[in-house]
This record gives C-alpha cells, sequence and structure tokens, in this order.
C-alpha cells in the first residue's frame, strides 16, 4: 500500500525529512509558525510535519524577493531561459520520486504522478524558447521621422496560490514562464500538500545557486491561506496574484487585489460538459468520457461533470459508458495497475456523499452507485466508487462545482444548438467538448454562437490540455490565462514607446501649437 521504505526512499532523494521547515527565502529555510500534520489519503497516516511560515518569516521572504527582483529583470530573458531549460532536467532526473511524493501526499494514480512532473518538463522547454520571442509589436506613425513600437518589461514579484490537485505542475505554470519574463516568485501552496512544494522549491533553489544567482528569485511561504494567502493577496509589494482554486475565493481575492489595483490570473472552478450527439463515435464518446470524469478521482478543474447526450443514442451511449465504469481499478495508487485512487480527505468524501444526497432527495436517479470503500485494501476512510447519476437539466446542483467523482447525464432532443444552451448554462465555462462526425455540428459548437468555454474540444474530452496553448475558461471561472500562446503576458507590463528623429515638433492628429 505506501510502505515506509518507499516514504524514505522518496524523502532521501528529494531532501525531505519528518520535520520540514515550510518557509524558504531561496537562500535559508526557516519557520516559526505552527505545526502542520502531513497526511497520506493512501492510509491516513501522517507522512511528515512542516512547521509553517509566520508574519515575521513572510516579511524575511518578501524582502529577499523585491530584492532578487531589481538583479534579475536586468539578467537577458534568454539567459533566464538557460536557467528554466535547466530545471527542465533536473525534473528529469527527480521525475520518478518526485511523481511518487505527489502520489503519496495527494492520492492521484502513479501515472497521473508521474505525468504531472511531464508537465513541469514540458513547460520548461516550452519557456526557454519562449525567452527569446517575447515580441513586441512595431506600427507606422501618422508623423513624419517618428518610429512608434511596444515592448515588454518584468512585472515585478508574482504571487502564486496553488490547489491540492496539481501540487506541482500548476507552480511550474507560473514560475517557468514568470521567471523568462524577468519577474520573481513567491509561492503559497495547499495546506494538503505542502511536501511536493519543499521537494520542488529545493530542486529550484539548487538550480539557481549552481548559476551563482541571488536568493529570493524563487521563494516558498507554506501556511494557512487565511493568514498567509491573505499577506500575499493585500500586500501592495505583490505585482500579481496567481490563484487556482475556488470559485468563492476567486471572487475574494479579485476584490482584495483589486482593491489596491494590483493584477490578478484567476484560474478557478470548472462544471465541464461533453455533448454526444447522434452522430458522435459512441465507443470513442464512452472512453474519453471515462477518463475525463474518473481521472484524478474527479479533482481536475477540467474533470467531465455533465454529459449531454441526444436521446436516441442516449441507451447505447450509457451502455458503453457503464462498461467502462464496470472495469474500473481502485486501490493504492503507487500501484501502476490502478486507474483510481483515493479521494485527497475524509471531508472530500463527506462533500461527495453529501451531493449524492441531495441529487436522489430531489429525483435524481443513480444509475452507478457511488459509495464508500473500507476494509484492509481502502485504509484512511479516503476510497469510493465513483457515481454516475441521471438528472434533469434544470436540477440546481448541476450548476454546482462539486469536486468528486459523480458524472451526471442528461438527455436532449432537437438540434445541437440545445445541447449547446444546457451546456453553457451554469455560471463557470472552463472546458467543454463535443463528440460528432459532423462537420457542421463541430464548426457549430467552436462558432461564436456555440461554447462560451475558454476550452472547446472536438471528439475528445474535457481534461488532459497541453502547455502549448493558453490554459483558462471564462465567467466564473475566472478569465485567467496561462501556460502557452501568449499568456505570458500576463506576467510581464507593456510600454508603448515613440521616437521623433525628426529634428522638429510635430503633434498628433494634425494640432497646430504655435
Amino acid at each position: 500500500m505506501l510502505a515506509t521504505q518507499d516514504i524514505r526512499k522518496a524523502f532521501k532523494a528529494l531532501g525531505l525529512k519528518s520535520d520540514n521547515p515550510g518557509a524558504s527565502d531561496g537562500r535559508a529555510w526557516f519557520g516559526n509558525g505552527s505545526e502542520l500534520e502531513v497526511v497520506s489519503p493512501i492510509n491516513g497516516k501522517v507522512l511528515a510535519v512542516v512547521k509553517q511560515t509566520n508574519n515575521d518569516d513572510y516579511e524575511q521572504v518578501i524582502t529577499a524577493a523585491r530584492e532578487a527582483f531589481m538583479v534579475w529583470r536586468e539578467i537577458p530573458a534568454p539567459k533566464r531561459g538557460e536557467i528554466i531549460r535547466q530545471l527542465g532536467q533536473a525534473l528529469r532526473e527527480n521525475k520518478d520520486e518526485l511523481g511518487r511524493l505527489v502520489t503519496m501526499e495527494m492520492g492521484k494514480s502513479i501515472q497521473e504522478g508521474w505525468g504531472e512532473v511531464q508537465e513541469m518538463i514540458d513547460i520548461c522547454d516550452y519557456a526557454c524558447g519562449l525567452s527569446r520571442q517575447l515580441y513586441g509589436v512595431q506600427t507606422h506613425s501618422e508623423r513624419a521621422r517618428h518610429r512608434m513600437y511596444e515592448q515588454w518589461h518584468p512585472l515585478g514579484l508574482v504571487g502564486v496560490i496553488t490547489a491540492f490537485n496539481f501540487p506541482a505542475a500548476v507552480w511550474a505554470w507560473n514560475l517557468a514562464i514568470a521567471l523568462v519574463c524577468g519577474d520573481v516568485v513567491v509561492w503559497k501552496p495547499a495546506s494538503n500538500t505542502p511536501l511536493t512544494s519543499i521537494a520542488c522549491q529545493k530542486i529550484i533553489e539548487n538550480v539557481l545557486r549552481e548559476n551563482n544567482m541571488v536568493s529570493g528569485i524563487a521563494t516558498l511561504v507554506i501556511g494557512r491561506g487565511a493568514e498567509i494567502g491573505e499577506l500575499l493577496n493585500r500586500d501592495p509589494r505583490v505585482d500579481l496574484i496567481s490563484y487556482t482554486g475556488s470559485c468563492r475565493m476567486g471572487k475574494h481575492i479579485a476584490s482584495v487585489v483589486g482593491a489596491r489595483l494590483g493584477k490578478t490570473i484567476l484560474e478557478l472552478g470548472g462544471n465541464n460538459a461533453v455533448i454526444v450527439t447522434p452522430n458522435a463515435d459512441l465507443d470513442l464518446a464512452a472512453e474519453n468520457i471515462f477518463f475525463g470524469a474518473v481521472g484524478t478521482a474527479g479533482q481536475r478543474c477540467t474533470t467531465t461533470r455533465r454529459v449531454i447526450i441526444e436521446e436516441s443514442v442516449y441507451d447505447a451511449f450509457m451502455k458503453k459508458l457503464l462498461s467502462f465504469y464496470d472495469r474500473l481499478t481502485i486501490g493504492s495508487p503507487l500501484d501502476e495497475r490502478i486507474q483510481m485512487g483515493p479521494l485527497v480527505s475524509v471531508s472530500a468524501v463527506s462533500t461527495m456523499f453529501e451531493a449524492l444526497e441531495t441529487i436522489v432527495r430531489h429525483g435524481g436517479r443513480v444509475v452507478h452507485e457511488g459509495k464508500k470503500l473500507q476494509g484492509e485494501n481502502y485504509p484512511g476512510g479516503c476510497y469510493v466508487t465513483p457515481a454516475v447519476v441521471e438528472v434533469p437539466k434544470d436540477m440546481a446542483i448541476v450548476r454546482e462545482e462539486t469536486f468528486a467523482p459523480i458524472l451526471y447525464l442528461i438527455k436532449y432532443s432537437g438540434p445541437v444548438q440545445t445541447a449547446v444552451a444546457i451546456q453553457n448554462d451554469v455560471p463557470q465555462g472552463l472546458s467543454s467538448s463535443i463528440f460528432t462526425d459532423n462537420l457542421v455540428e463541430a464548426e457549430s459548437f467552436l462558432s461564436a454562437s456555440g461554447s462560451d468555454c475558454g476550452i472547446a474540444n472536438v471528439n475528445l474530452g474535457t481534461s488532459g490540455a497541453e502547455i502549448g496553448l493558453a490554459f483558462g475558461g471564462e465567467k466564473e471561472t475566472g478569465g485567467g490565462r496561462e501556460s502557452g500562446s501568449d499568456a505570458w503576458k500576463g506576467y510581464m507590463r507593456r510600454q508603448t514607446n515613440t521616437i521623433n528623429w525628426s529634428k522638429g515638433t510635430t503633434l498628433a492628429q494634425g494640432i497646430q501649437f504655435e
């Protein structure tokens, strides 16, 4: 299940101990706050203890970060990119044990743990290339012998607040891009997964140290969101807050940071839907939806939560889908044969079954039972079977994001626009998908009157985005963008420049002032 020797091996490889300080200014480790016990959902036992950050620790970290920014911003971007390339190499060397630590601490399958580290490696490769492509724009001036262009400068200190479900990758998405843009980063991870953050911080510190870089470029503060997170949100020295988490907390952060006119990148909740039309390949749809619904035990922001199926193919599709559920393997996520591990905590299990009770009470029908798993193969109280339920489109809970492996099945009839309207009728707007071999249906789904989500796919699921293009969503998902495309612009400040080389004064818009 989770052997002591496996923990010791991972800890030794990654520089962890049974008792760990939870703050780093890039040079020294310290922690003078309360102790945090880190419990593995695999068996419910304590992995280690972390001494959290207090106010004085926080001040030391922020001071170091601000001082480091003055140096780091002057280093040419391609040289910053070279350091990120080296970080990618260091992650390759630590992929096995870091992936195992993610699994031990968070509970996702070991395949997904390794996949998360691979995503970190991929973003480092991407950011290294990006460091030579931070392009501005030049345009023609209406005034003779004037040149107009724009350029992008480092923004400053980026506060990265991450969620438990991707305890390493989301930090890497932000860190790699922010650092090549010339920013410095302070990271506040989720309290469920602090050991992964300590391991990652040690890896980036080693890379920076080998390059004789100043301390403070990448820093870490572990502590409660209501305390340390709130210090970051309210601190005018923190130029940008990149937050991944719930819509509720995202609204709070937007209000607090906005009040001081700071910048935010918000990656909030998803209530992701897949449309299955009569023209769909039902086998392809069922397989993709199955992974989207149960991957990471339903604890991804891109998890498939709703399937909107045309009534003429509903029964055939459901039969194919449930055949995957019947073959699902659940157990220790360290076993490579296991597809689904535990939920992250006992409280997450309670949330799931409270939601199922609400669904049944309001007329939903359970077609694949979600139940708690107990016994010696399921220690710790965090193992469940996923649930599949039939619901009407207007059930209130369907409009909410329940962070658990519950999949809603909804029938529709009529043209595909009917299904799109059902899909869009929720507050969230992260990821979406349609399964169809009909070109008109696919193009309609991707059009301005189609899916209102930040991600819209055809013939693949809602989960598993690549890093090449920007990631993020609309509406209550927050509007933020991370990772690829031009998401890097969110980490920089834009400057418009005009150079007059005419030896005279010419005013814009033809104004005469003599």
